[in-house]
């Protein structure tokens, strides 16, 4: 494939990007439309149930789309939703060619645009820089195909790998710009997640605090239903929801709760905790594609143990701390290294001061060790 090919679909890549975090249930995608060399259409999807990048690049391009390449970065849709099919959308602009990211996993698509597109003379040629797409939608791909959502880890750790001091002091372990880089992060995610020990020690808003950043769904995983009734986050004004997710059947409690804004989630009970399982579970169910899982160190531990995060964001600050500062996971872990859970697919960027690394978390064998318990 010719390096112009590839920079058109990085720019198709590029405006799908900005769709981050609006578009679920939906992928995000990107389109660009171009015409004897010259790009004459872009368009990105931009919110759930509203037009998808085809059909923007379309209308920018207008009677210029007659003959033109398109590329995109997920399959043409075929079928019938809140919006026509894209498919029909091209053929009826009598596009010449189509490059196709990646095919699109949703079993009502499933290469039936890409057929569809064929049988109408279009020549499609598939999986230009297909690695590169599938990253780009990586929770949808899970959820499309599992109905369970798409689970990132992030910590914040010094050098000498404490969340902490021993006190319990953690303001603030990294810099300015790894905490903006935090907030584009949720804005970019259908839920956030924490124990409720973080809501008694931090009293979070749990919210993205960039201009124009979308807050996510708050969920806090409180076994026993201790949240404070004045915590910040059952108070904040957002159009996103709180989610308490309980074991406790205490009626009068649940009403308290919910009168303060929140919605009760009671789910199975598993060695007296949440059933992290369970509640994943349950949260797919209600459309949920991704979630920032960002404390506390127990319910970290048990995510992680239970095989359920999907990949690690860990930012690195220059700082040593010493002594018995807290870490990232409680439990006593494994008792062999050859047992320790590796970070695959790694990428290491600096972030300001800090370093930010990323990892795909690989359980090489039932991990044995004393179980880690998930947040009370």
């Amino acid at each position: 494939m010719s390096d112009w090919h590839l920079k058109m679909m990085r720019q198709a890549l590029a405006l799908a990007r900005r769709g981050l975090g609006k578009t679920s249930p939906n992928p995000a995608v990107g389109c660009v439309i171009v015409r004897d060399g010259a790009v004459v259409g872009r368009g990105w999807h931009k919110k759930a149930g509203t037009p998808h990048a085809e059909v923007h690049a379309l209308k920018e391009a207008g009677e210029l789309a007659a003959g033109a390449d398109v590329y995109v970065t997920l399959e043409p849709c075929a079928h019938f939703g809140k919006t026509p099919p894209c498919a029909r959308a091209l053929i009826a602009a009598k596009v010449g060619r189509v490059y196709v990211g990646m095919v699109d996993p949703n079993p009502l698509v499933a290469g039936s645009g890409i057929e569809m597109l064929r049988e109408a003379g279009i020549e499609v040629e598939t999986g230009l820089l297909e690695k590169e797409c599938r990253e780009l939608n990586r929770p949808f791909i899970k959820w499309i195909q599992s109905k369970l959502p798409y689970v990132v880890l992030k910590s914040a750790l010094t050098l000498d790998g404490k969340s902490a001091t021993a006190s319990g002091d953690s303001r603030w372990v990294t810099s300015d710009r790894a905490r903006r880089e935090v907030h584009r992060l949720r804005g970019n995610m259908d839920a956030i997640m924490v124990g409720v020990g973080t809501v008694f020690k931090d009293d979070p808003l749990l919210t993205c605090r960039l201009p124009g950043g979308k807050d996510p769904l708050r969920v806090v995983v409180d076994t026993s239903l201790r949240i404070p009734l004045h915590a910040a986050l059952l108070g904040v004004k957002s159009s996103a929801k709180t989610l308490v997710a309980t074991c406790s059947k205490d009626a009068a409690r649940s009403d308290a709760v919910a009168g303060r804004g929140a919605e009760i989630l009671v789910c199975r009970e598993r060695d007296g905790r949440v059933d992290l399982a369970d509640l994943f579970e349950k949260l797919g169910a209600l459309g949920v594609q991704s979630i920032l899982l960002e404390g506390g160190s127990h319910l970290a531990g048990a995510a992680l143990r239970a095989g359920l995060i999907d990949r690690c964001m860990i930012f690195l600050a220059p700082k040593l701390v010493g002594g018995a500062g807290m870490g990232l996971f409680a439990g006593e872990g494994v008792a062999l290294m050859g047992d320790a859970i590796r970070l695959e697919e790694m990428t290491v960027k600096r972030v300001g001061v800090d370093l930010l690394v990323v990892g795909t978390p690989v359980i090489p064998e039932p991990v044995q060790g004393s179980r880690i318990d998930v947040q009370r």
